[in-house]
């Protein structure tokens, strides 16, 4: 008798485990955003919060550069972007850029330090196409990213590779009980980057980042009832691709829902919260940046800097925001650095 109540026990406290698995140890803080009782509110753990400013360590802007004198791209060779700055704007970027990249491999990291023109290293080709996307962020995609911008220093916070980028799933291409629940798009497999949910675990590549991918396809509630033509319809199969984007969005900016949407209408614009149109211009941004910059660089890239299926790493919301509302909690660092924020001319 005494056994069974024991395993009663254990039973009970591992029901208990299962259950409060997904829930997250109080305190937690409420801050309403709308009228009360509707719950728009923004619901925060200060200990994620705490841990996330923690881990910043933003580097301190380095003085100040003479616009004057020689240009870059006539003192130095192989200067084929970043050549329109002073010879001293284009060696404090360079050191900045050091700093913010590899601070620990140093200048070596893209450079054969022997000859500083030799673009021979992979990673010499892709950082000057990361300039030019740098810019390209900074002067077209302003109502995303405003009078903040964005540096290297945004997505890298002193790592070579950024840690939150992705690849394209292949983890369920031999996935084991394939029949009992399986889907190709990684349906009913936890993942990381969407919550851990039974969600599809790869609705970047269909939504960020392929070719044919159409921002409006996002949108799953119809604008009307009943729509006539089964083209503009969509199935449950769109909405699980759309909610796996939107637990990701929501996870990457440590926001709720109603960051963006008002709990009444999700899918109503002039009931949504401003920050929703920041966000529709953001993933227009990610689109453009995944298509042009990032995954056509896959031939630079060495066979062990490739995903698992062969293709190229790619940015999504974490990429940038790492778990905030506001990358490095707003600060501006783009207004020390403002090289960056003019598209060169110069052609990859």
């Amino acid at each position: 008798m005494i056994r069974l109540d024991r395993l009663g026990l254990v039973a009970l406290a591992a029901g208990l485990a299962v259950l409060v698995a997904g829930c997250e140890r109080p305190p937690v803080k409420a801050e309403q955003k709308g009228y009360r009782g509707l719950g728009m509110e923004q619901v925060k753990n200060p200990r994620t919060e705490k841990a996330v400013l923690a881990a910043m360590n933003i580097p301190d802007a380095l003085p100040k550069a003479n616009a004057g004198g020689p240009k870059a791209g006539t003192v130095y060779k192989n200067v084929k972007v970043l050549g329109d700055l002073s010879e001293e704007q284009f060696n404090r970027v360079m050191g900045a850029i050091t700093e913010w990249v590899s601070p620990e491999q140093g200048c070596a990291y893209c450079h054969n330090v022997e000859n500083m023109a030799d673009g021979s290293k992979y990673t010499h080709a892709v950082a000057r196409r990361m300039f030019q996307m740098t810019r390209q962020i900074n002067e077209t995609w302003k109502p995303h990213v405003g009078a903040t911008g964005v540096t290297c220093y945004t997505c890298h916070a002193g790592n070579p590779v950024p840690k939150n980028i992705w690849f394209k799933d292949a983890s369920q291409i031999n996935a084991p009980f394939k029949h009992a629940g399986y889907r190709a798009d990684g349906q009913n497999l936890a993942h990381k980057q969407i919550g851990m949910t039974s969600l599809p675990g790869d609705p970047f590549q269909r939504f960020l980042a392929a070719k044919e991918a159409k921002p409006n396809e996002i949108r799953v509630i119809p604008t009307k009832a009943l729509p006539a033509n089964p083209a503009h319809s969509k199935d449950v199969k769109d909405a699980e691709a759309t909610y796996a984007l939107m637990i990701h969005m929501s996870q990457g900016l440590g926001v709720n829902c109603t960051y963006c949407h008002n709990t009444r209408s999700f899918f109503k614009w002039e009931q949504s919260t401003p920050q929703r149109l920041t966000a529709w211009h953001g993933i227009r941004m990610v689109q453009d940046l995944n298509q042009n910059y990032l995954d056509p660089l896959k031939p630079v890239y060495p066979a062990n800097r490739l995903g698992a299926s062969g293709d190229a790493p790619k940015a999504f919301c974490t990429t940038c925001h790492q778990g905030q509302a506001k990358p490095l909690n707003g600060k501006q660092m783009l207004k020390d650095y403002l090289e960056l924020n003019t598209v060169s001319l110069a052609k990859y």
